[in-house]
């Protein structure tokens, strides 16, 4: 045969042909011919029996066998089939031949004999076929060991025997039949079942079609239900295989057979206290199909979702429901495996189902008159077990309760009711008869111990779910005031506040002696998770946080603080980004600059968001992204799963991350995506701030006014001194800020690719010097609208002064025309004195006295008004000359301004006229 003697030279190469191993292939060889050539029946069966012996003994022989004996032994298969002993004899020595020996340890690199054989014997659908004839053997041996050879081979080579038996006729069918025959056949073919159905879809039809659920079911029924051994978990993990990932599967089971075959197995029964590891698995094995079916189908199914709808309503139904909370919150004394199966099953079931979220927060357990709400009880579980698992799975009840269920939030958030002090320092047996908000309360803010941080951490997660997307919850806890424990030594303190103590105080504890408490390293993170969900979106919230500096102060020091863990760090460098992305407050003090300005100068803007990338890449978050879906559960993992006490704990000796492995559970996917949409905005609220003015302040405040007793080149030069001071501080705020803006826009998308950091840099540094710009551009205008103003008012000071000036000269012409009357009088009075002098009727006065007297008395009047008329001019002239100087500061041409006015060419020839009479 080509493949014996292929198999010869694999053999050679990879182990030499050495003197050890000569003589098991010499008498190997000895005992195939005598099987092959001999001649009488009992001396070959002797020899099949010698070669079964050494096979299963000697890894030499199973070596020397793959190169020469497949050919005999199959010859025997296939030839002498009425010589039942020596087919029995031929199949356990082709079992021992594909079966690994252990107790012989070699080389980790060495090629083990035994899948070198499986392999060679798989790669011939011939002999596969010949084996699965032997089924229909009547002798129980030959079909006890056909199935052991199966088995064997399907360990070794699953892909390859799957492939073999879907082309070979009824090949399913007549494994499907061994689940009829006796006990033995029966638990082969079983455990042969669950290895043919592990990812075979065409495999997994098939057995459906050959009435797998009704020989499943009936064999459980038959071996005890829970309460049965190691082949009811054979039969539930041939169950899950059928109908996981598989909607017609699971559509076929609920339409033909029904849930309550399934259903049953959960009830416990008369010996409900006894919990052996086998039970417990089969508990296991239970759930986990519950969970599959649950789940509906594989998520590229497009009727995944209707399956998987109607499943959990027929479940419930089916009053699954009730036996899920006997087992996961009433059995208390059942194994925490099976409590935290039981109530991530809760969780599963009441996720985006309205009818069964009613249905889990109108039930009560206990019998009258202590009954008490299923919700309280499952919140007691969060508050008081030692298992960090048992708390992680029934704080995911809450996660799924919460979850798109305003409704839901707003009931429980209404019950949040503060107690008097001294009814929280109660035992805590008292709690029965507390409302929920109440325990949750109690629990939030129990005595300062370190105990009692655990118990408040635990709380917190409870309450980040209540407050999750609902700001109506958002705002009505962050009223909530928790009263002092003595209240006359301090006023009652925001619910908030003390999140923020507590806080404050597990760093404190994870701090002593300069090491590390990695019993509540998980304590600070679930508190961050806590406020970064309250302050989300919540104003008030943020405004309540920064009512105290000290709680700035706190945040700061945890980002600043090396001791910390990567994940503690980029949660509250989170928790300050909220401070400033919904900040509305226009406090100072308060405002979201106040925030940015106070990051920039304690840690530096760079060493800041260096905290965002950090953890991104930790293992808490890493670990979330690639997360893959629960294993199944087999015979190789089940005793492991069954006992989780220790999974979890062995997980803490990783020495290369010091976030606590819990985490990984607490933040979810949808608070991962949640945290990297909070980090883009933070950033992008950072560079908004620093881009524009920190608030919109007059552009004329009052001290440019003019003073009392301030003349106009005063008021002029100390307006030039205060705009000089106001440009020198703004240039140095717009040289500041574009540092900071530039050092943002470097660090902004580290943890991606370098084109990815460049393109965003490149885009952030356009933005700041556009936002640059658009800031000088509107300072301009409102510095040219305050010139445009100073300039009209100038302009309407010029127009009075111009009117002023028209007055006085309309004066001046009328005195000078007053005057000219004057001298018209005296001339007439002259002409009339010369008349009677001519006549001589009487005696007439000296002329040249009255002419003297009257000249004189003209003359004293004209003075007088003159001198009114040059100090009325003095003064103007002074103002004039004021405004001139200021009119040549703002750049007008005063000589032109003054044009025309003044030009009066009469008044100096009257003047001449005068002197020269």
């Amino acid at each position: 045969m080509d493949l014996a003697s292929r198999y010869k030279g694999v053999v050679g190469l990879v182990f030499g042909h050495d003197n050890s191993s000569s003589t098991e292939d010499s008498y190997v060889e000895r005992l195939l011919d005598r099987i092959s050539n001999g001649v009488l029946a009992e001396d070959r069966r002797t020899a099949v029996s010698d070669l079964q012996s050494i096979v299963a003994e000697s890894r030499a022989a199973q070596l020397a066998f793959g190169a020469m004996g497949f050919p005999v032994l199959i010859g025997v298969l296939k030839e002498e089939r009425e010589d039942v002993e020596m087919v029995r004899g031929a199949l356990e020595t082709l079992v021992g031949a594909l079966t690994p020996i252990d107790h012989v340890k070699g080389p980790t690199n060495e090629v083990q004999p035994a899948l070198m054989n499986a392999d060679l014997l798989s790669r011939e659908p011939e002999s596969i076929s010949l084996i699965l004839s032997l089924l229909s053997e009547e002798d129980f041996y030959v079909r006890y060991y056909t199935l052991q050879l199966l088995t064997a081979l399907l360990t070794s080579s699953p892909n390859r025997l799957q492939e073999a038996i879907l082309t070979i006729p009824r090949g399913i069918t007549r494994l499907m039949d061994m689940l009829m025959d006796r006990e033995v056949i029966r638990n082969e073919a079983l455990l042969l079942l669950t290895y043919l159905t592990r990812e075979a879809e065409e495999i997994q039809k098939i057995v459906v079609f050959e009435g797998a659920f009704e020989k499943i079911f009936s064999i459980i029924k038959e071996e005890g239900g829970s309460e049965g051994g190691v082949v009811v978990q054979d039969c539930l993990e041939l169950l899950n295989n059928i109908v996981r990932h598989n909607v017609s599967n699971q559509i076929l089971l609920r339409e033909t057979i029904g849930f309550d075959p399934l259903i049953s197995i959960l009830k416990l029964r008369a010996n409900t206290y006894s919990f052996t590891q086998q039970k417990t698995i089969n508990l296991l094995s239970v759930l986990e199909t519950i969970t599959l079916l649950i789940s509906g189908g594989a998520d590229a199914d497009p009727s995944k979702d209707s399956n998987r709808t109607t499943n959990k309503a027929v479940l419930v139904q089916k009053k699954v429901l009730d036996h899920l909370v006997m087992l996961g919150v009433e059995s208390q004394w059942a194994p925490v495996s099976v409590r935290c199966a039981a109530l991530r099953c809760i969780g599963n079931l009441i996720a985006g189902c309205s009818k069964n979220l009613e249905a889990l927060a109108s039930k009560v357990l206990g019998e009258e008159p202590q009954v008490e709400p299923a919700l309280n009880s499952i919140l007691r579980i969060i508050l008081r077990t030692s298992s960090m698992q048992e708390f992680t799975a029934a704080d995911y009840v809450f996660k799924c309760f919460c979850e798109n269920n305003g409704d839901g939030q707003k009931m429980l958030a209404s019950t949040l009711i503060p107690q008097p002090h001294s009814m929280t320092q109660s035992p805590l047996e008292e709690d029965v008869n507390m409302s929920f908000g109440s325990m949750l309360l109690r629990g939030l803010t129990l005595t300062e111990n370190e105990g009692d941080l655990e118990c408040c951490c635990r709380a917190a997660s409870v309450l980040s779910h209540i407050l999750k997307d609902n700001i109506q919850c958002k705002e009505k806890v962050v009223q909530i005031e928790i009263e002092a424990p003595t209240p006359s030594l301090g006023a009652p303190e925001p619910l908030l506040h003390r999140m923020v103590k507590y806080l404050a105080l597990a760093s404190s504890m994870t701090s002593k002696d300069g090491k590390s408490n990695t019993g509540h390293v998980f304590v600070q993170p679930i508190i961050l998770k806590l406020l970064v969900t309250w302050l989300a979106n919540c104003p008030s919230a943020v405004h309540s946080f920064l009512d105290s500096r000290h709680h700035l102060t706190c945040l700061l020091e945890l980002v600043s603080n090396p001791s910390a863990t990567v994940c503690t760090k980029g949660l509250a460098a989170i928790l300050l980004g909220e401070c400033v992305l919904y900040n509305k407050s226009s406090e100072n003090g308060r405002d979201a600059f106040t925030v940015v300005d106070t990051i920039s100068q304690k840690i530096g803007l760079t060493a800041y968001l260096i905290n965002f990338d950090e953890m991104q890449k930790s293992s808490v978050f890493a670990s979330i992204k690639s997360s893959q879906p629960q294993r199944p559960l087999t015979r190789s993992n089940a005793a492991s799963m069954a006992d989780i006490e220790d999974v979890d704990e062995n997980d803490m000796s990783d020495k290369k991350s010091r976030d606590h492995p819990i985490l990984s559970v607490i933040f979810d996917a949808h608070f991962v995506n949640f945290i990297k949409g909070l980090e883009e905005n933070i950033r992008d609220s950072i560079v908004e701030v620093y881009s524009h003015p920190k608030s919109q302040v007059a552009m004329v405040p009052a001290e440019l006014g003019q003073k009392n007793g301030e003349n106009d080149k005063e008021y002029i030069e100390r307006l030039k001194l205060f705009v000089e001071k106001q440009c020198f501080e703004i240039q140095g705020l717009l040289g500041r800020n574009a540092t900071l803006a530039e050092e943002l826009a470097k660090t902004g998308g580290g943890g991606s690719g370098s084109s990815q950091a460049e393109q965003r840099a490149g885009g952030i540094s356009e933005r700041v010097q556009a936002d640059s710009l658009r800031r000088d551009l509107h300072e301009s205008s409102h510095r040219l609208e305050f010139l445009k103003a100073e300039k009209a008012k100038t302009e309407s000071d010029l127009s009075m002064y111009r009117n002023l000036v028209g007055k006085l000269e309309s004066d001046l012409k009328s005195l000078s025309d007053a005057y000219n009357s004057l001298e018209q009088a005296n001339f007439n009075l002259e002409a009339e004195v010369k008349a009677l002098r001519s006549g001589g009727a009487a005696p007439v006065p000296d002329l040249k006295v009255v002419k003297a007297e009257a000249r004189e008395e003209a003359q004293k009047e004209s003075e007088a008004e003159l001198n009114d008329l040059l100090v009325c001019l003095g003064q103007e002239q002074s103002k004039v000359e004021r405004l001139s100087s200021r009119l040549e500061e703002l750049g007008e041409d005063v000589d032109k301004l003054l044009e025309g006015v003044g030009d009066d060419a009469g008044l100096p020839e009257d003047e001449d006229e005068e002197e020269e009479e």
